[in-house]
């Protein structure tokens, strides 16, 4: 049989998007991207914080109603990954910490009041949150779930298991520079990826191919303030309210885009301790340090 490779552009999730992928004719290939789009656009309704009626919507607007939400289970599952991420993180990684983004407004060029922060950690703490297989509340008034932080590299890794569930073997997904790896070339070499320079995004400061899993990346390269000449990134400690710093960037490599996205995240929350965990744990990364330094484990 002969394949076609085919390339889509798409938008979701407030983000560009690309689809490649070989297949056996142009029917199939659309076939299979009309799944994909629908599948992403399905979890971004669910998921989004920025839909009055998307589920996360309903759980955040019930909080301290003593209104309980219904679970399904790929909801219950994210949940559960979240829960591991805290533990992972020695709490830094917390889906209730969304709420300083009230006060810590990237639109705008001005920093919080030390009270204002003070005013809304009582309403961070994942160890509040009350939730089951069957149900999830929010006990606190003004508390809020935001799954901003794994969403998009869940859609990226069960987009991919679409494609192969439709005979797709050979592809690679992107969704806003999170990437996940459909099967190998079909010459069986890797797809190429690059890791861009977090202050010059113009210039690549990687390539390299990734055969199978997942790449992603967390940094303070897209969404900051610059006030008075110092970066404050959108990453912010749970714990104090404060943009995180010590590392500008943090990209790694793994078996799954959602572990590659959150091990990510954890490093740039960890600051200046971040390199050590990564190097502890033994994955694959790139990590550029506040001071333009660059530790590199990836095999290129």
């Amino acid at each position: 049989m002969s394949l076609q490779v085919f390339y889509f552009e798409f938008k979701a999730m407030g983000s560009p998007c690309h689809l490649q992928f070989y297949a056996a004719s142009v029917a199939h290939s659309e076939q299979v991207f009309d799944l994909v789009t629908r599948h992403i656009a399905l979890l971004e309704n669910r998921y989004s914080r920025y839909l009055d009626d998307s589920l996360i919507s309903v759980i955040n607007r019930r909080a301290g109603t003593g209104v309980k939400t219904s679970l399904d289970p790929q909801t219950f599952a994210l949940l559960q990954y979240a829960d591991q991420c805290y533990r992972e993180s020695g709490r830094l990684f917390d889906i209730t910490s969304g709420v300083l983004r009230k006060i810590w407004n990237f639109k705008q060029t001005r920093v919080p009041s030390k009270a204002e922060i003070k005013e809304l950690l009582p309403l961070i703490g994942w160890q509040k949150v009350q939730w089951n297989y069957h149900s999830v509340y929010l006990p606190v008034t003004g508390m809020e779930l935001d799954f901003g932080g794994i969403v998009k590299e869940y859609a990226a890794d069960s987009a991919a298991d679409l494609c192969r569930q439709q005979g797709i073997c050979s592809g690679i997904i992107e969704l806003g520079g999170d990437v996940c790896v459909i099967g190998s070339m079909p010459n069986g070499r890797g797809w190429p990826v690059a890791i861009r320079n977090p202050r010059e995004p113009e210039q690549k400061l990687l390539e390299f191919t990734l055969q199978r899993g997942g790449l992603a990346s967390s940094g303070d390269y897209e969404r900051y303030q610059l006030i008075d000449g110092v970066r404050y990134s959108h990453l912010l400690n749970p714990k104090t309210g404060w943009p995180v710093t010590g590392l500008q960037a943090v990209s790694v490599v793994a078996g799954q885009c959602i572990v590659a996205g959150s091990l990510a995240t954890i490093a740039m929350l960890k600051a200046q301790s971040g390199l050590r965990w990564l190097e502890k744990l033994h994955v694959d990364y790139l990590c550029c340090q506040s001071n333009g330094q660059i530790f590199n484990s990836l095999s290129v």
